[in-house]
């Protein structure tokens, strides 16, 4: 890629971004817009550890969620009526018994990480070196195809 011999070269779109990233002229490249498969990439854990696996899982989806209601690092702390925002935040709900943390999992997770928008856009988004639109990592209320179940 870098030494001038290649036309095309494909694979999945994260690894597109990455190498563009490294060139030692990004703007000479190019990644098209157009999804030619369909690899999903997400978090794995090592078989057989099901608690990790549930907190990982877990994790991922309170980002999500937080997101889907509006929650971010700089509005963590506020208390609302809405009871999904509660049960996400550890105020209720009993989904930290299930994966053996504190209450409060959660609300730091979104406090010291932020919510899945938050952390898409500060390591790999648009205004990153890297530069990835959201595209199909979008909410499903936006397009993409992001949603978790809800906190109980």
């Amino acid at each position: 890629m870098t030494a001038g011999r290649c036309d095309v070269l494909t694979t999945d779109a994260s690894g597109l971004y990455s190498m563009r990233a490294g060139a030692n002229d990004p703007s000479e490249h190019v990644v098209l817009p157009e999804i030619i498969s369909k690899e999903p990439l997400g978090p794995v854990v090592r078989q057989g550890d099901d608690q990790w696996f549930n907190i990982v899982r877990w994790s991922l989806n309170a980002m999500i969620t937080a997101e889907e209601i509006g929650v971010t690092s700089a509005t963590v702390d506020m208390v609302s009526n809405n009871p999904e925002r509660e049960r996400l935040m550890g105020r209720s709900g009993s989904t930290h018994e299930y994966v053996g943390l504190t209450p409060d999992w959660t609300y730091q997770i979104i406090k010291q990480v932020g919510n899945y928008s938050e952390s898409f856009e500060r390591n790999i988004g648009v205004d990153t070196p890297i530069g990835i639109a959201r595209g199909v990592n979008a909410l499903w209320s936006q397009g993409g195809i992001l949603y978790s179940p809800p906190f109980r």
